[in-house]
């Protein structure tokens, strides 16, 4: 063969490799593409960007929770998620005992007593209660973790101001329901020890036990003490401002998946019923009136960050801004394209309808688009529902017969009996 056509022969050999290689270059990056897709719409297939805080096997997810719902912190929306883990994992979750309605009685210390029968022992508790750490941990089994979350004191009071403005006397005291009056002059509308009063002061340092007349300007050591006792019991403070950041920091303490902390946003008051923002000269004065409650969310809000700082802030970040994407899609499938909270006037799905604590306070909810049915809409249907309406859970506890029966009584005589016998304790 003349050397040309030799020379002709391997430059179409080299052609046809070279096209080879370009073809199998195009399907790998095409493949990558398509696995960058699968990650964005199903994260919970991927490992998420954080990893370990050590490096250590997979754990296997953590069952037994104690939650303290504090008032007006998103609490309800970290509930509801306790609540949809507990019934996907087929948990015993606390429920209080009838007479008690949807609290543990509270503003009472808590007792164990407080706790249905039948759903104890439990593996999750999550429903308000004014914490008490030897009932607690006398109801909750060994190796559980205890979670709070905290708001910060002056979003906090101008919330707690406008939810029980009709229930608390010293709100219903201020004239033409003004938060400004009554921060101007709070010893003027304010009675410690009548009914509701914890609503009007140091809110945060009563629902975690404390005694809400201390101030830390006139003793420091008892803010530090109870500090300290929060410091020792509980894995986790949450902070309402960084919820997603606390989610992802739940999860990781839990060793939880992504889905398990994928949530609808739950009791968020109308823009009507709010103040867009808080003057600054309000704010400190909130804060001043609070001060026990501002000295435990500076606190904790501080150990928060060196908590994210540890765990690598970036990646925090990162694994939040996955959560948010999920939580979307997921709003998206449940509640249509353009997902909106509405009035509880404007929601079709009576289990959906929030409770209105007032006429002058819209609590907002989401509806099912009509014409949906089966375990997908159910699922949705639980993700959006109202704290007042655990009884749709499918818990086993709600299918005994005598789930509803107890007396209202029979937490008096379990009281009773237990302050008779030698070193009981006495509830206050």
């Amino acid at each position: 063969m003349p050397p040309i056509f030799q020379r002709l022969q391997q430059a179409t050999k080299m052609s046809r490799r070279k096209i080879l290689l370009l073809v199998l270059g195009c399907s790998t990056l095409s493949l990558l593409i398509h696995q960058g897709a699968q990650l964005s719409w199903y994260p919970k297939l991927f490992p998420l960007s954080c990893p370990p805080l050590q490096d250590s096997p997979p754990r296997p997810k953590h069952m037994t929770v104690a939650f303290l719902k504090t008032h007006k912190t998103a609490g309800t929306t970290v509930q509801n998620i306790l609540f949809r883990f507990a019934e996907r994992h087929n948990l015993t979750v606390a429920l209080p005992h009838p007479s008690c309605e949807h609290q543990f009685c509270y503003p009472r210390n808590f007792s164990a007593h407080f706790v249905h029968p039948a759903t104890r022992p439990p593996h999750v508790l999550a429903s308000h209660l004014r914490f008490d750490r030897a009932e607690l941990q006398r109801l909750m089994p060994p190796g559980t973790v205890y979670v709070t979350i905290l708001r910060e004191p002056a979003a906090m009071f101008e919330s707690l101001f406008s939810y029980y403005n009709q229930y608390c006397p010293a709100f219903r005291r201020v004239p033409n329901a003004s938060l400004e009056a009554f921060l101007r002059a709070p010893e003027a509308y304010y009675r410690a020890g009548e009914h509701f009063a914890m609503f009007a002061h140091n809110t945060l340092a009563y629902d975690l036990g404390g005694d809400n007349e201390r101030s830390p300007r006139d003793d420091d050591a008892y803010l530090a003490g109870l500090i300290r006792q929060v410091e020792e019991v509980f894995s986790l403070v949450m902070i309402a401002e960084y919820f997603d950041e606390s989610l992802v920091l739940l999860r990781r303490l839990l060793a939880w998946d992504l889905d398990d902390v994928l949530y609808a946003r739950l009791n968020a008051r109308a823009a009507s019923s709010r103040l867009a923002a808080i003057p600054a000269a309000l704010a400190q004065a909130a804060r001043a009136w609070n001060a026990l409650d501002a000295g435990l969310y500076d606190h904790f809000n501080a150990t928060f960050w060196r908590r994210v700082a540890s765990a690598g802030r970036a990646c925090v970040e990162r694994e939040a801004r996955e959560l948010r994407e999920a939580r979307e899609r997921l709003l998206r499938r449940c509640f249509g394209d353009e997902p909106v909270l509405r009035p509880a006037a404007q929601i079709r799905t009576k289990q959906l309808q929030p409770w209105q604590p007032s006429r002058k306070v819209d609590i907002m909810g989401y509806d099912l688009p009509s014409g949906r049915a089966g375990p997908a809409t159910e699922a949705c249907l639980k993700l959006a529902m109202p704290e007042q309406t655990p009884a749709s859970m499918t818990f086993p506890e709600f299918q005994r017969a005598d789930f509803n029966s107890c007396s209202s009584n029979k937490i008096e005589d379990a009281e009773t009996r237990e302050e008779q016998q030698p070193g009981g304790r006495v509830l206050v």
